[in-house]
């Protein structure tokens, strides 16, 4: 995987909260998690936290959960999280299900089948459409987190890496999943402690926490992502962020191309450059280009750091908008349970 538009972090000159990601990711992950955004540390820690807590913690099976992040990446077209998740699910000896999820074949598992078809089905803005939960409503916070933590993921993945697993794409070749696989035979099998990434958000507000994930860690963690995302809302102008809030509130997915530009111009032109990267970061993060971050570099001083934080203010005003058509329609029951 290449990291395009900023410089990461190196894992051997990390120091604080970033070196701090790294360790407890590579510990629990089986490496050092999201290094494209370690120029922002506390939006760094924040996606770890919520990634960790949904998705490998708690009560629900990791294969179920594994089986949600790659139907939502599916449906976000996000190639890297595609390849990763379903390399996961191999290392949890479920090679068949592993390599239909990764062929879009429905899975044979009647289960498996409506987790994908609920998971993809997450990316509609109308609640109509959206399946029936297939899971119960005391697990609910888990599927949930793990679709809403994997649709900002793969946003952050598609603006800001190549999405190559491997160099030259090694991983589509079935040989190399198998083999790829058995390094994190070890860590998707550990029974980890819920909470345990919530040190790491020291300082980020986690407050308020959404309804649907009640008092669990899964709620703190996506407090602080809220928070730290949001930070990013004070590098664009007021009217572009109505004119993002009002494009990712449409009732279908927002297509760019030439609407793009005309939305563009109802702006003033010195507010352009940033309004365009956050808009394509929520509605088509495979449409940012060089040119496009060069533009805005040109008209500002900002850093490394204030990219990463533009892209996920889209990122999460997107995740948001998702995030009220799956609670309009799935009962939860959040517990506390350890």
């Amino acid at each position: 995987m290449s990291i395009r538009h900023i410089a990461p972090v190196p894992r051997k000159s990390a120091t604080g909260r970033v070196a701090e990601v790294y360790a407890q990711s590579a510990a629990d992950f089986g490496q050092a998690a999201f290094m494209m955004l370690s120029p922002a540390p506390e939006l760094h820690a924040a996606a770890w936290a919520v990634l960790r807590e949904s998705e490998l913690a708690g009560l629900a099976p990791r294969t179920d959960k594994e089986v949600v992040a790659v139907a939502v990446s599916q449906a976000n077209r996000c190639r890297f999280c595609i390849d990763a998740h379903t390399i996961l699910i191999h290392a949890l000896g479920e090679h068949q299900l592993a390599e239909d999820l990764l062929d879009d074949r429905v899975p044979a598992n009647p289960h498996h089948a409506a987790l994908t078809a609920w998971a993809k089905a997450t990316r509609t803005l109308d609640p109509a459409h959206l399946p029936a939960p297939p899971f119960p409503a005391d697990l609910a916070a888990e599927y949930i987190g793990t679709a809403l933590s994997t649709h900002f993921i793969n946003r952050m993945f598609s603006t800001l890496t190549d999405e190559q697993l491997l160099p030259g794409n090694l991983q589509r070749a079935r040989p190399v999943r198998r083999v790829g696989a058995m390094a994190y035979t070890r860590t998707v099998h550990q029974q980890l402690t819920r909470g345990d990434s919530l040190p790491l958000l020291a300082g980020i507000p986690m407050e308020p926490r959404p309804a649907w994930a009640g008092d669990t860690p899964i709620g703190a963690a996506f407090a602080a992502l809220r928070s730290a995302a949001t930070a990013g809302a004070t590098l664009l102008s007021e009217p572009s962020r109505n004119l993002l809030r009002a494009t990712v509130a449409e009732p279908t997915p927002f297509s760019p191309g030439t609407r793009l530009t005309q939305r563009l111009t109802q702006l003033p032109e010195a507010d352009r450059p940033a309004a365009k990267l956050a808009l394509l970061a929520a509605v088509s993060p495979h449409d940012i280009t060089e040119a496009d971050v060069t533009a805005w570099r040109t008209t500002t001083s900002a850093t490394d750091a204030d990219l990463v934080r533009l892209l996920a203010f889209g990122a999460i005003t997107a995740m948001e908008r998702i995030e009220e058509a799956i609670t309009s329609r799935t009962p939860t029951a959040p517990t506390d349970r350890v």
